[in-house]
């Protein structure tokens, strides 16, 4: 599970709670299917024929269409489906082929998870009136008043674990790779977010949700949600300059908690998992 499924969940239980029905597609056997299942919200096995299938009868059946990944993208522009929206997480370009170009010119609309995710698309062709940004949300959590440096467990090589446990030894401290970024945060005073490409990091708000002071890349949609030296610090994606980060902030703790606790503020003013479900339900309302 990484954050844009989380998204989803969230995205969907505010959808049921505002009494919206939501038909979900997701890999049968994968997490993502497991955790909707578990929440008794109504699922069905991904497979490309399913969604072609789901997408044409979506177009009579269902007030709009959202796709979550670059497949389901794909399968339902094929499908001609009218009403679809599309989110972007990603950082990276998009593919400068004819096919891409096809698939990006039919979506009714784009949500942009960031301002640079925004203009990810727009290089890419699309008009500005057909995308909106609307900022992950995340639960509030408990305040935090642990002390281990916590890094996010991935095996995406973009994501810089193996970076980021490299400046944590360089810096003369140990750090803790979490799997359950939810339950490791009770115990966390600092964390540590390390990547090449980043849309947005709701990884990262979540830490701030905690008031878990941050030190985050200087790259992708971070800055929009890191201010550097307000609601965290920004780093250069090198040993040395992440080891100098993570000890200005182990040794000067009234400054990580200050950090912290404007982090912890901005979530709850900007971030919150209502604000992601209302700025949706806009776009789907101005659609449909």
């Amino acid at each position: 599970m990484r954050g844009g499924q989380w998204q989803l969940l969230r995205l969907i239980d505010g959808l049921r709670a505002a009494g919206h029905e939501c038909e979900l597609l997701a890999r049968a056997g994968s997490p993502l299917y497991a955790e909707a299942e578990r929440r008794g919200i109504n699922v069905h096995a991904w497979t490309l024929l399913s969604i072609w299938k789901r997408s044409r009868a979506a177009n009579v059946m269902h007030d709009v269409t959202h796709a979550h990944d670059a497949r389901s993208h794909t399968a339902a522009v094929t499908a001609g489906n009218t009403r679809l929206i599309v989110s972007r997480r990603v950082a990276f370009p998009v593919q400068p082929n004819p096919v891409s170009r096809w698939k990006y010119r039919r979506a009714a609309h784009y949500i942009a998870v960031s301002r640079m995710v925004q203009q990810t698309l727009v290089y890419a062709g699309v008009a500005p009136s057909r995308i909106t940004v609307v900022y992950d949300g995340v639960p509030m959590q408990p305040p935090s008043h642990g002390s281990e440096i916590l890094v996010p467990e991935s095996p995406d090589p973009r994501k810089g674990t193996a970076l980021a446990l490299q400046a944590v030894k360089l810096a003369g401290f140990d750090a803790h790779a979490s799997r359950d970024l939810e339950r490791d945060l009770a115990r966390a005073g600092l964390f540590l977010y390390i990547t090449q490409s980043e849309g947005l990091g709701s990884a990262v708000l979540l830490a701030m949700s905690a008031g878990v002071p941050v030190i985050a890349s200087n790259v992708g949609g971070l800055p929009e949600i890191v201010e550097h030296e307000s609601t965290g610090l920004l780093t250069a994606n090198t040993p040395r300059a992440i080891a100098g980060c993570v000890q200005r902030l182990m040794q000067d703790r009234a400054l990580a908690q200050s950090l912290g606790a404007r982090a912890r503020a901005l979530v709850e003013e900007k971030f919150s998992v209502e604000q992601m479900v209302a700025g949706t339900i806009a776009v789907y309302e101005a659609l449909a």
